[in-house]
């Protein structure tokens, strides 16, 4: 599984996900944390696990600890200022049960857990979290992902390009916090009061390009693992986003 520490983009320049040089570069780089739980014998779904990690991303940022003067609002905003970076480590085991004694949240999906961690600075991770792996397992589908709901949120993945389980895992999350910014006040609430319900699916590929310049929120790759830098990766498609759009 591999790590993703990379910059999403969006349209808006104020906007944290930015491509290209910004002041902001010299403030301390801080990363996200995601740890994804594998046992041996039972590894979570591929597109289970993708739709887990985007979610605990929408929970940190909704938790009352990252807001206001919460414990964790300092180190979301310094995160936040700087590039947003996500790292994806596997952990099972005594690993994983080390990774949850460390402040944090833990998002479960159909059979995946993922825990989320408040970020901390690019060279400053706690030991039980930096000696976790980043590579030597990937995730599968047993079988293809059924149709996402009607009027559920779909977080959809390039075509064109192949990425690890945990590369993509961190571009979900992405995707996912672009949504979560763009969306008003009242639809953020409502979507967290409803526990983050989306989906994660590859879009075919005649949808693709249509998706891309359909003024949803779209993410585009540092480059700095697997794939080249300004890669389209995730767009994310909210109902609540598409309303004025597509008049």
């Amino acid at each position: 599984m591999s790590t993703d520490e990379t910059t999403a983009t969006a349209a808006p320049e104020d906007s944290p996900f930015r491509h290209g040089p910004d002041p902001r570069d010299q403030a301390r780089q801080f990363v996200l944390p995601l740890v994804v739980r594998i046992e041996r014998a039972a590894p979570p779904a591929r597109t289970d696990a993708l739709q887990t990690a985007a979610r605990a991303v929408l929970v940190l940022l909704a938790d009352e600890r990252s807001l206001g003067d919460g414990e964790w609002a300092r180190s979301v905003r310094d995160w936040q200022d700087a590039r947003i970076r996500k790292v994806v480590r596997r952990a099972r085991g005594a690993e994983w049960r080390r990774a949850e004694a460390l402040p944090g949240i833990t998002v479960t999906g159909k059979a995946a857990e993922v825990r989320v961690f408040p970020p901390v600075p690019l060279d400053g991770w706690p030991k039980d979290l930096a000696r976790l792996q980043v590579s030597g397992t990937d995730l599968d589908d047993p079988e293809p992902p059924a149709g996402h709901e009607p009027g559920r949120p779909v977080l959809w993945l390039n075509p064109g390009l192949d990425m690890s389980a945990g590369k993509a895992m961190a571009q979900a999350g992405h995707g996912a916090q672009l949504a979560w910014w763009e969306l008003p006040r009242e639809q953020r609430t409502a979507w967290r009061d409803a526990g983050f319900p989306l989906a994660v699916r590859t879009a075919a590929p005649e949808l693709w390009q249509d998706l891309t310049t359909s003024g949803l929120p779209v993410v585009r790759d540092a480059g700095f693992t697997e794939i080249a830098p300004g890669s389209c990766t995730v767009v994310a498609d909210h109902p609540a986003l598409r309303q004025g759009r597509d008049r």
